[in-house]
């Protein structure tokens, strides 16, 4: 029973309320997030796992629903996107030293 329950937090910590969308389902009181978070229990409690879970909610409502969307050709920009900032602000930032040096 814990471990259903700690699996079932587990899981609304990582779903978005597409009412509040600031927040976790775990951490919204709309009645949306209450409505989720049965929905979620009693698919844990019919023996689905996590991933099932998941896949059946990016059915019902879409990618936007996860907080850690998977990598695929939907979602690679925001996986790419940090990544291609940093190296973009690291060259301008050696541009601007190389510059001053000389």
């Amino acid at each position: 029973m814990a471990q259903e329950q700690s699996l079932t937090y587990k899981i609304t910590k990582n779903l978005r309320c597409l009412v509040c969308q600031g927040q976790s389902v775990y951490d919204s009181d709309s009645d949306f997030a209450n409505s989720l978070k049965i929905v979620v229990q009693r698919k844990v409690d019919e023996g689905m796992s996590e991933n099932d879970i998941y896949e059946f909610l990016k059915t019902k409502y879409g990618e936007w629903i996860l907080y850690d969307p998977g990598l695929n050709k939907k979602t690679y920009i925001l996986w790419l996107l940090p990544i291609l900032l940093f190296l973009i602000g690291g060259a301008i930032i050696i541009k601007k030293l190389k510059l001053k040096k000389t």
